[in-house]
């Protein structure tokens, strides 16, 4: 049988709109690239009808494709990800594209760019800026030890050498250091705790970096009230929300941040998804 047909078969046994994670699934047991195995379709397949069906069948029962794979792309760049942090999605890639513009714009005449990305996860968001642009310094701080180690692979796997990690319960780790940041990034948890979501997302990922009280608005409250102590005088804040959460996010905003420019920015899906905050 060839890899061509062996993927047909797997196709079927998929009754919803999954059935794309196939191919990922056979390339992954065939140890190809998802180029090399189009390039081999028509070849005798070397991965057994069992092994294959077996690994759909974990995909089927909930198992989110990046978990079986242990990987999940970002912007281009191939990022560790396991139980133990989030699954980096494509609104968040929106949030660092977005950021990286603020940078090119607010921060043009400044030589070194520190910034602060809370509830790192797999170190997805503070590799990619890292990466990105050379003259931003990251720090990345997660209260998940388990996830700093993802992270910490992450940017030895990548080769990124401008950022450091930090365990740290939000801000604790920073209210009362004298270094001061020119950039704060957060993707926090802002799924409320009676919301309803996919189980796939429930039962497989860290509740850790899903759910949180108040509707959601905990984690954005508390980082509200401490940012400006660890901030320069100019300033950017960078977050991703709820697409429902805006105007409750902006009721805050005007709370803490009287005096400050913001500006709530939709995703590619029309959504209102991103939230930039700046303070000359």
């Amino acid at each position: 049988m060839t890899y061509h047909q062996l993927l047909q078969k797997g196709e079927k046994l998929y009754v919803d709109c999954r059935s794309h994670h196939c191919k990922w699934l056979l390339a992954h047991l065939a140890n190809y690239s998802l180029q090399e195995l189009y390039a081999n379709l028509d070849i005798e397949s070397k991965v057994s009808e069992e092994d294959f069906y077996a690994l759909i069948n974990v995909n089927l029962q909930g198992k989110p494709l990046a978990y079986i794979l242990g990987y999940q792309t970002f912007l281009g760049r191939d990022f560790i990800v396991n139980p133990n942090v989030f699954i980096p999605r494509t609104e968040t890639q929106e949030l660092v594209e977005n950021l990286l513009y603020y940078v090119d714009d607010y921060f043009q005449d400044v030589k070194q760019i520190k910034v602060l990305d809370v509830a790192t996860g797999s170190g997805a968001i503070a590799i990619s800026l890292a990466l990105e642009e050379a003259k931003v310094f990251v720090v990345a701080s997660d209260i998940s030890s388990e996830a700093l180690k993802v992270a910490k692979a992450n940017a030895l796997n990548l080769n990124c050498q401008n950022i450091k990690f930090v365990n740290s319960n939000l801000l604790a780790s920073f209210v009362n250091n004298d270094d001061k940041f020119d950039i704060l990034v957060c993707n926090p948890p802002y799924i409320g705790i009676d919301e309803q979501i996919e189980n796939m997302v429930k039962d497989y990922e860290p509740h850790l970096a899903l759910f949180a009280t108040d509707n959601g608005l905990f984690f954005y409250k508390l980082i509200f009230k401490q940012v400006k102590t660890i901030m320069n005088n100019k300033y950017l804040l960078a977050f991703e929300f709820g697409y429902s959460q805006k105007a409750a996010l902006e009721v805050l905003v005007k709370e803490y941040f009287a005096t400050s420019e913001y500006e709530f920015i939709k995703d590619i899906s029309g959504r209102w998804r991103m939230l930039f905050i700046y303070n000359e």
